[in-house]
């Protein structure tokens, strides 16, 4: 007697056409994350091109307020990612109340996250002063700070509702307010930094202050949107529900990982930045051109695992752990397949790249040659950014946490310091040796992460308990 599932049988016949249309799933659910995150890099790109016209200090002041919040953002953020696997599985589940329970237990979570943010960075002066900041930067950085910490509570609340709208599928919302988002920051900056008739001028400062009032217009829209669109209505979203501090706490238990891994994937790269410092301004801004490039390729393996988290929590929801199995082969080999085309076409263009960022010479030719490490490292980002992706659909975020822990603070900066700033081995090799650390340290999560799925993926007990989401978000009455 064959005892092989029907579904299975179905994939060995027809994998081609099954394969096609879960890659045009993934699509549909990732390029508008895309987008939104490309117009999140470009308002830092107009914070920094117009902080820069009014004089370096602010620019500097910029930059160190930026360095403060972001982390902290990420950290907060990277919490209430939890929500999109947890929804996700109970909309594959078709349990529309527990997604509007989960999602309102997330919204008390984003508002003490918020709120608990925005008093660390009103201490940010502390953090400068032992930074050994000027103190004129200091003190427009401290106004910069001001007024991010104003929007603070209203970008976290944000992150909830994109974390929820994402668990439904829904990403095109998340896209049209990030980019009305940043069609108004650019004339916020404009009227605060510089002043217009009886509107001062902020200078840097301006920023932050824009850059609040932008994140509580985004939350406005995204509150809207999820409000009054029909496409929301039947999870209830917005309905009453006391905070529960036992469904807070399953957030927190299976978010916290997450943002501890976004924050340690993303604060090694300011550690190599300052380790830069010595070499002098010219490797700095040639690394600089090299990262921010890499960032904007970072944008398309990140929203494929974004969506392989919503496609396999769905899967996984309905009981079809075969499906979810699939569903994270198709997206290794997306994201695998768009790496190898990006990383191709920066390592032959390289020299070009980087003659568009700056005229100089000298920054040039080590852009260049940072780029490559660049290029060949996408194979590796893209690899480890859908393994995480494919595994917080399996609600699995403990070990890869310390899988990233592991990959680039214990194996990757420690390696790429020997090589770059060291003589133990040979001559230090200065910003290249640095990157090959980070390539080694990239190229050891992805293995690592990869196996860590393929054991997940292949262990059917291991999701026995994702049905559980209505038992987990009743709330209180």
């Amino acid at each position: 007697m064959n005892n092989t599932p029907a579904y299975t049988s179905k994939f060995s016949q027809r994998p081609w056409p099954h394969l096609l249309r879960e890659w045009r799933a993934l699509v549909g659910v990732a390029y508008p994350i895309v987008l939104s995150q490309l117009a999140q890099v470009a308002m830092g790109f107009v914070d920094t091109l117009m902080a820069g016209r009014v004089s370096p200090d602010d620019l500097a002041a910029v930059a160190i307020g930026f360095s403060l919040w972001l982390p902290l953002f990420l950290l907060c953020g990277g919490i209430l990612m939890a929500l999109t696997p947890l929804g996700a599985h109970a909309c594959g589940a078709n349990d529309s109340r527990g997604v509007g329970a989960l999602v309102r237990q997330g919204l008390w979570l984003a508002l003490l996250l918020g709120c608990a943010g925005a008093f660390l960075l009103t201490q940010g002066v502390e953090v400068m002063l032992l930074m050994g900041a000027d103190q004129n930067v200091i003190s427009i950085a401290k106004g910069y700070l001001q007024g991010v910490a104003w929007g603070f509570p209203a970008a976290i609340i944000f992150c909830a509702l994109r974390s929820y709208s994402e668990s439904l599928s829904l990403t095109r919302p998340i896209m049209v307010t990030s980019l009305v988002g940043l069609a108004i920051n650019i004339p916020l900056n404009y009227l605060l930094i510089y002043g217009y008739g009886w509107i001062p001028a902020f200078g840097g400062a301006g920023c932050g202050y824009a850059t609040g009032v932008v994140m509580w217009i985004s939350m406005a829209v995204m509150i809207g949107i999820t409000r009054w669109s029909p496409r929301y209505q039947s999870t209830s979203p917005w309905q009453w529900g006391w905070p529960s501090l036992r469904s807070m706490g399953t957030i927190v238990q299976l978010g916290l990982p997450i943002g501890i891994a976004v924050f340690i994937e993303t604060t090694i790269f300011a550690v190599v930045a300052l380790l830069l410092v010595p070499l002098g301004s010219v490797v700095v801004a040639g690394h600089q051109i090299a990262l921010n490039f890499a960032s904007v390729l970072f944008t398309l393996p990140y929203s494929i695992g974004c969506a392989m988290t919503v496609r396999i929590g769905n899967a996984l929801g309905a009981g079809e752990h075969i499906e979810a199995r699939f569903r994270a082969f198709a997206g290794m080999i997306l994201s695998s397949s768009g790496a190898l085309v990006s990383g191709t076409l920066t390592l032959v263009g390289a020299a070009t790249i980087a003659a568009l960022y700056s005229p100089d010479s000298a920054v040039r030719e080590v852009a260049t040659t940072l780029l490559v490490f660049a290029a060949l490292f996408q194979l590796s980002d893209a690899t480890q950014l859908a393994a995480a992706g494919a595994l917080r659909g399996y609600k699995d975020t403990r070990v890869p946490m310390f899988i990233t822990v592991l990959a680039y603070w214990i194996i990757g900066l420690p390696l790429g310091m020997i090589l770059g700033v060291t003589s133990w081995w040979r001559e230090p090799l200065g910003a290249s040796g640095l990157w090959i650390g980070l390539t080694a340290g990239l190229s050891c999560a992805a293995v690592l992460l990869t196996l860590r799925l393929y054991r997940i993926a292949n262990h059917k007990g291991n999701v026995s308990h994702s049905g559980n989401t209505t038992i987990y978000f009743k709330e209180d009455r």
